[in-house]
């Protein structure tokens, strides 16, 4: 009996993924759990797992496009049957949040063949379908660091990857790499595998529209929105408009702690180094221990206050931003502290990271220093009712001891959601950590 492969819920807040690349392809063995192809959901790339035994039947479901959760994209023909069976186009599943398994999948019908001629010619068919400059593009890519949508976009034009310098993290290939080589033109529309193979498929959606869609010479681009970019966009809809924010900003003499990051770097060597940002983590943390009440989430009927803190870092992506999840921030030393930030931002960059690792922050943080920006206001990651936004660390005029000095020093603003932060509550948060962070011993109180 045929089994379907559905797009799962690959993430919690996930609706719909990208296919990026198919692992296994038409006329393949396949295992259960082995991966079948990876998907792009709203905050990472995820691998698409088979749920049975088999050989890979019809793919429904082509590299780079997007599908809704619970679509079909594939199917797996039990031993015995034809590679190309498929059964009836199933109803599409109402519950996206739920990941459909061979339990709790809808029946299957008996699997009737797509078409009288033999799988193996059709699997010929669509290997003669890829022209010579996508399997190079396509080599390339298990080669070379590349992005996905860098790696999508070779795909489509053909460009030989290993001839293009990244300038991404680690040498990563990404979009602006490859339009400065050359232009990126409309995609053109591939050959689709179907194509060659006799017996009909659509069992899902067409394909997403393609990268760009303006004529040579027009005076605009239209790019459409990555899984990640259409998060953003909602997540914010519901953020910035309904919670009503509010900013306190405060100004911290950071030298203390510029004294105590160069003495705690060099007792540790090469064992790693510890950062302003890394040092802000900690002291947040602790502020947040003692001022439970902005360490909290709204939850429409009742406001939640934790009694773990777990700090969202934000962390800049290619297409967008996503916020890596530092657990029990407050009982971690600045080194535990460290290592883990470096870790989870590297697996971020990379879209690697595991829906534990991205959920569950009670309080976030963001910072712009590197950026040599002075101040600003984040917005709210909805359920959290606050969000720190860290501007850089910089020598400014200040009166210390009775004398006009340069000291480093930066500013903080705290956006807070009024409905569960009143402003002197805040306030009583900010002086805290202000006082952590300008006398560092303070933390170990």
């Amino acid at each position: 009996m045929a089994t379907n492969v559905y797009m799962e819920a690959l993430s919690p807040t996930m609706e719909e993924g990208r296919i990026v690349k198919w692992h296994k392809h038409e006329g393949d063995p396949v295992k259960t759990g082995e991966t079948l192809a990876e998907v792009e959901t709203d905050k990472a790339v995820m691998e698409l797992v088979a749920r049975a035994d088999g050989v890979l039947g019809q793919v429904a479901a082509q590299e780079g496009q997007t599908v809704p959760v619970g679509s079909v994209v594939a199917v797996i023909a039990a031993a015995g049957e034809a590679a190309g069976a498929s059964p009836r186009p199933p109803a599409t599943i109402p519950a996206p949040a739920s990941v459909p398994t061979p339990a709790s999948a809808p029946g299957v019908a008996p699997a009737v063949t797509a078409s009288g001629a033999p799988r193996p010619a059709a699997r010929a068919g669509a290997a003669q379908a890829i022209s010579v400059p996508e399997a190079r593009a396509a080599a390339d890519a298990t080669r070379v660091k590349v992005s996905p949508l860098a790696r999508r976009i070779a795909l489509e034009t053909g460009l030989d990857l290993k001839l293009v310098p990244g300038s991404g993290p680690g040498g990563r290939v990404v979009k602006r790499d490859l339009e400065r080589v050359a232009p990126v033109p409309a995609a053109a529309a591939r050959p689709a595998t179907a194509a060659a193979s006799p017996g009909p498929l659509p069992l899902t959606p067409a394909p997403s529209a393609p990268l760009s869609v303006q004529p040579a010479g027009a005076s605009y681009e239209d790019v459409p929105l990555t899984q990640i970019r259409k998060t953003i966009a909602r997540r914010l809809a519901t953020s910035l408009g309904p919670i009503p924010h509010f900013f306190l900003t405060t100004e911290v003499d950071m030298e203390r702690s510029a004294e105590a990051r160069d003495a705690l770097n060099r007792e540790l060597g090469d064992q790693g180094r510890v950062s302003f940002n890394d040092i802000i983590i900690k002291a947040t943390a602790l502020a947040l221990v003692r001022h439970r009440a902005c360490n909290a989430w709204f939850q429409d009927d009742h406001i939640r206050y934790w009694n773990e803190v777990h700090i969202g870092m934000a962390v800049a992506i290619e297409d967008g931003l996503i916020t890596p999840v530092i657990r029990n921030a407050d009982r971690r030393s600045l080194a535990e502290i460290s290592r883990a930030a470096h870790e989870l931002a590297d697996r971020a960059r990379s879209r690697r990271l595991q829906p534990d690792e991205y959920t569950g922050s009670t309080f976030s943080i963001s910072n712009l220093g590197m950026f040599e920006i002075d101040e600003f206001t984040a917005v709210i990651n909805p359920p959290e009712a606050g969000i720190l936004a860290v501007g850089a660390v910089a020598l400014r005029p200040a009166v210390h001891d009775g004398q006009l000095v340069a000291r480093r020093r930066l500013r903080a603003t705290m956006s807070c959601d009024h409905r569960v932060i009143d402003g002197a509550t805040g306030a009583a948060f900010l002086r805290t950590l202000k006082q952590m962070l300008e006398n560092p011993l303070a933390m170990l109180l």
